[in-house]
């Protein structure tokens, strides 16, 4: 056993999010055959990722402020320190902050066989889009 190195808080690309929101890696494979990757995910009010997808699926445990969760059909759901959300493995979505507050979620994948196809990015949501609840 042994202590992870801290690794330092990354800024996420404005390629893949609007407003600004900041990484930092929990965990990530270390051997071969491990596929889990957990980071704390910290967004300011009214940042949001861009529509994106995961091979695995993902989950989001909510740690602080209220997050905001939008799937395709145009459902938007609100999620408070505490509550967990599942995306299914191929599901395009998005999260972020409510436009009022900071809000933080500990993300948690399993990479794909390939680890650069894990998460699939694509457009960046609108306005209106993460404004519909």
């Amino acid at each position: 056993m042994h202590m992870e190195p801290r690794t330092p808080t990354a800024k996420n690309p404005p390629e893949q999010f609007t407003g600004d929101v900041w990484l930092d890696v929990i965990a990530a494979p270390k051997e071969g055959d491990q596929r889990m990757f957990a980071g704390l995910v910290r967004f300011a009010p009214g940042a949001r990722t861009a529509w994106h997808s995961h091979a695995r699926g993902q989950f989001l445990r909510i740690t602080e402020g209220t997050a905001l969760c939008g799937t395709r059909d145009g459902t938007v759901v609100e999620a408070r320190p505490g509550d967990t959300i599942y995306t299914p493995p191929g599901e395009e979505h998005w999260h972020g902050a409510t436009a009022d507050c900071f809000m933080s979620h500990i993300a948690m994948i399993e990479n794909a066989d390939d680890p650069a196809t894990s998460t699939t990015w694509l457009e960046h949501v609108t306005d209106t889009e993460y404004s519909r609840r």
